[in-house]
């Protein structure tokens, strides 16, 4: 075996990379040179760093002080010295990416062995399902109380408008804006309270939807945003509810708007042999909504499904957990990835199973 790998590892169907004490990989397991789909001569002699498609995690970690003293901001130390880094995006120059959470054992002679345990692109784990039931439950107390207060408000601001002179402009023009702040909490209690029933689910064109979508964009943007149709022609009609799929996808693409996108690309392919939580579907339809914006905060990543959260101080937090019901209702699912000036928010709907396909 090539230096810092022994038999055994070849025989394991866990990519392995034995990497200097300088960063550079010196070889790698049969199963490594697999997954990343090159041979492993290309791999040996490369820089540990050459294969990280976003961020320097992987480098930091094999650095000089790191071997001295393991600190990785970004991943997790356990007992052993062992370093766990969470969601790495590799690939070898000119490659495919592929997704693996990494574990760096540090070698007696100073280098390292990586171990990378290969992940979805986009993980399975649903941010709002975590949400504790406590909590869930504590929002619509909140909310169910608050209706009666808002009610009285308007009532209030109502009688106060009458009651201004017709001259005073002033306090017009203060009532008006409270009644209309009145208004909109109002709705966002309603919307807590009473999400819009699901309809019958007919079959439509995908298309059809996302052009709808884009003449909103068109008219709340105007000329600012490029929007970029790349669609497949060639995808067959899906069963959905037409009105709700607008509303999720309106949500997504606003939110690109929002975050300065100046570009942003609407995409639909097929997928195939998709699982969804523990469903396995042999077609699916994958939606990309792909913006050149700001990215979602990194403090942000954990939780921008969850209900109320929000980036911006005059945001709901509503749009996307409204996105992750809707991929609901329709067996799917959204995640996202991003990094600043690339976010991709991926809308998986799967086909209905024909009989007899085996799919389960």
């Amino acid at each position: 075996m090539p230096p810092g790998l022994e038999p055994a590892h070849d025989q394991l169907s866990t990519p392995v990379l034995a990497v200097s004490s300088v960063g550079v990989i010196e070889a790698g397991n049969t199963a490594c040179g697999q997954w990343l789909g090159v041979s492993l001569r290309r791999l040996a002699g490369l820089p540990l760093a050459a294969l990280e498609v976003q961020g320097d995690a992987l480098a930091r970690a094999v650095s000089a002080d790191a071997a001295a003293k393991p600190r990785v901001p970004a991943g997790s130390v356990g007992a052993s010295g062992v370093i766990r880094l969470p969601r790495l995006t590799l690939a070898c120059p000119g490659a495919a990416p592929h997704f693996a959470e990494a574990w760096l054992t540090p070698r007696d002679d100073g280098g390292w062995l990586l171990e990378l345990h290969p992940v979805d692109e986009f993980p399975g784990g649903d941010p709002v399902a975590a949400l504790p039931l406590a909590m869930s439950a504590a929002l619509k107390g909140l909310a169910h109380e608050l209706r009666n207060p808002l009610a009285g408000l308007k009532g209030a601001a109502q009688l106060l408008a009458r009651r201004i002179p017709g001259d005073d402009a002033s306090s017009r023009e203060l009532v008006t804006l409270v009644d209309s702040e009145v208004s909109r909490l109002a709705q966002l209690v309603d919307r807590m309270l009473d999400p819009a029933p699901p309809n019958p689910h007919v079959p439509l064109n995908v298309h059809a939807v996302l052009e709808r979508v884009l003449r909103l964009a068109e008219a709340d943007a105007g000329w600012a945003v490029k929007l970029v149709r790349d669609y497949d022609p060639s995808l067959p009609e899906i069963e959905g509810d037409a009105d709700r799929l607008v509303q999720a996808v309106w949500n997504l693409a606003r939110n690109a708007i929002e975050a300065g996108a100046g570009e942003v690309v609407l995409r639909t392919r097929a997928e195939h042999g998709v699982r969804i939580g523990s469903a396995l579907h042999a077609l699916a339809l994958r939606l990309d909504i792909v913006d050149d914006g700001r990215g979602v905060p990194g403090e942000l990543a954990e939780q921008v499904f969850v209900p109320l959260v929000s980036g911006r101080a005059e945001g709901s937090g509503l749009g996307l957990a409204l996105g992750q019901q809707v991929a609901r209702e329709h067996r799917g699912s959204l995640a996202f990835r991003s990094r600043p000036g690339h976010t991709v928010f991926t809308l998986l709907l799967p086909y209905a199973e024909e009989p007899g396909d085996g799919t389960h």
